[in-house]
């Protein structure tokens, strides 16, 4: 696969996140744990644990993204959902779709403390589609069926540019399916997530605002891939 084509390929993850260096990214998960237990905030938390151990900045981004307070997670845990027969869905599509397009890439993805599965590709108000999106939607079709959801809402953050092209790229892909779905342009996607009674995301702001939410990406990777390679730095 060329490397140009697989989101989240970085060829210094082997390093960054290869196992010479996952003791010392656990023990600073563990240092950073701490701290934001006490009140600090987590990029300060792991911006300053980052700077002791040297680290780069995508280790820094890991370290935060992989680690939650434990109020957090509890809170989290107690609003997540296994059962969506029958139930409307309010999906975060960028942040669903790009963790899929990064499991069938076969790049890095993180293990985190609320169970979630997360990545360190950010938008930065960019996307464009790559050979593994009509993969990564397929396998979100497959999930709905097998999950047999009422309908699914996802929704695209219109600032973002290519977000018509996707738009369009899941409608032609859902034309023949037996799923009710929708897909919506909105400028804040995660503002109307947070009011939205049902949602798939695994962002950290939205999980803590939500009122319930199902971990989509993660099911789809369990169910679809299988044993995937987790980075597994929690502490």
């Amino acid at each position: 696969m060329p490397e140009q084509s697989r989101r989240g390929f970085v060829p210094r993850d082997t390093v960054d996140f290869g196992e010479d260096a996952l003791s010392q990214l656990k023990k600073a998960a563990q240092e950073v744990l701490y701290l934001v237990g006490r009140g600090y905030p987590m990029m300060s938390a792991a911006r300053f644990v980052g700077d002791h151990y040297q680290f780069t900045e995508r280790q820094r981004l890991a370290v935060a993204r992989t680690v939650s307070t434990e109020k957090s997670v509890e809170s989290r845990k107690s609003r997540e959902v296994t059962d969506l027969s029958g139930r409307t869905v309010f999906l975060d599509g960028f942040n669903v779709i790009i963790s899929l397009e990064i499991a069938f890439s076969r790049s890095t993805l993180f293990r985190c403390m609320d169970g979630t599965v997360r990545d360190l590709a950010g938008l930065h108000g960019t996307y464009r589609i790559i050979p593994q999106t009509d993969t990564a939607i397929k396998a979100l079709f497959t999930a709905f069926r097998e999950l047999k959801i009422q309908k699914a809402v996802i929704y695209l953050d219109k600032p973002v540019s290519n977000s018509g092209r996707l738009k369009k790229r899941i409608y032609d892909l859902g034309e023949n399916t037996d799923i009710e779905f929708e897909v919506v342009l909105e400028e804040r996607v995660d503002t109307l997530l947070k009011s939205k009674p049902l949602i798939a995301s695994a962002d950290a702001i939205i999980l803590d605002e939500c009122a319930e939410w199902f971990n989509l990406a993660k099911y789809i990777i369990d169910t679809q891939i299988g044993d995937y390679p987790y980075v597994d730095i929690t502490p």
